[in-house]
């Protein structure tokens, strides 16, 4: 005879939430830059700034980019908005390979996709006003023709960011560094983009502003459910906005994990050298940690080192790393490295 168990014998079902959707990912991506000499510009080798990596952005994260100058952060930022034609690998938004799309198709894919850029003295054109430098993404992609419509949404826009929306007819001379970046977030947001790659926004601003533009765009993302790919040098700040963070060298991501996965038990030595640099603001625990001291300068990456490209710095090295390229590999649940040693 069959029990019936009482309602309160029941087991509850489990609930697991959901992971959000991929929005972004990238599949061994190559971004190889041909060396041309001579008078017949013949092709004597390849600056390799980005050599295959890969990895996954999820609808409405932030996955911080970090490394040293020169290891092909922005490089990797730009090919993957398809500013620059990738040399090999492949690139999916929304499900879709942008390496196969080109022309009208890949023009109205970046509506969805945009660009701040680190510099806002050099990427505001000084000769047109606030308002036609906001207005001109809405023209290209045919949002909003020029008149009382288009003036309103770039008034809008000002607001978001926290301008005055009068400021329509200034240009950028008339305005901080601060302000500038602020025009440079609002010409990004006009065409409603659902990812956007920041290419070290604030490195160029002073340290005041900086903690401003960055609680701006973590307000922007909680209000727009926005995506973003934040490049960046300041690991503290990469620290505060991002959900995962990505650690660059020489072309390749040596390691990727949660933030608290990777600032609190980082495993690849080249990360562990970049977390011995980052201060502490107690003084007895600055005095008492150990310092990751590397040798030696980062190779050029027209010549990278055979095998691993950090053998040559780093400290745990043998044979193996000199002679054979490590494997991308998950060693945790959502922690990867890109090592021998680990």
């Amino acid at each position: 005879m069959t029990r019936v168990l009482p309602v309160a014998d029941v087991p509850a079902p489990t609930s697991v939430a959901p992971q959000p959707e991929v929005l972004v990912r990238v599949d061994d991506l190559k971004m190889h830059f041909p060396i041309r000499r001579g008078l017949l510009q013949r092709t004597v080798g390849f600056i390799k700034a980005v050599d295959g990596v890969s990895f996954e952005i999820r609808q409405g994260e932030t996955l911080g980019l970090v490394g040293e100058s020169g290891c092909g952060k922005s490089t990797a930022g730009r090919a993957l908005l398809q500013l620059l034609p990738p040399t090999a690998g492949r690139v999916f938004f929304e499900g879709e390979d942008l390496t196969k799309l080109s022309g009208e198709v890949l023009r109205r894919k970046r509506q969805r996709m945009q660009m701040i850029l680190q510099d806002p003295y050099a990427s505001l054109n000084p000769r047109m006003t606030v308002g036609d430098i906001i207005g001109e993404p809405l023209e290209a992609h045919g949002l909003a023709p020029r008149g009382p419509e288009m003036h309103e949404r770039v008034k809008q826009a000002l607001a978001r960011v926290g301008l005055n929306p009068n400021f329509t007819n200034r240009y950028p001379h008339e305005f901080s560094g601060g302000q500038r970046q602020r025009v440079g977030i609002a010409r990004a947001l006009a065409v409603n983009p659902s990812f956007i790659v920041c290419d070290e926004p604030i490195s160029s601003l002073d340290v005041s502003i900086q903690a401003q533009v960055v609680n701006l765009l973590e307000d922007l993302q909680n209000q727009l459910n926005l995506t973003y790919l934040f490049i960046a040098h300041d690991l503290s700040m990469v620290r505060h906005i991002s959900d995962r963070v990505a650690v660059m060298y020489l072309g390749k991501l040596m390691e990727l994990a949660t933030r608290k996965e990777l600032y609190g038990n980082p495993l690849h030595p080249y990360t562990q050298a970049l977390m011995s640099a980052v201060p502490i603001p107690d003084p007895v625990l600055e005095a008492q940690r150990q310092r990751v001291i590397l040798s030696g300068d980062p190779p050029s990456p027209a010549n990278p080192p055979q095998g691993c490209v950090f053998s040559t710095r780093c400290p745990l090295a043998i044979d193996i790393c000199r002679q054979q390229v490590p494997e991308w590999r998950e060693v945790r649940p959502q922690h990867w490295v890109y090592c021998h040693r680990v």
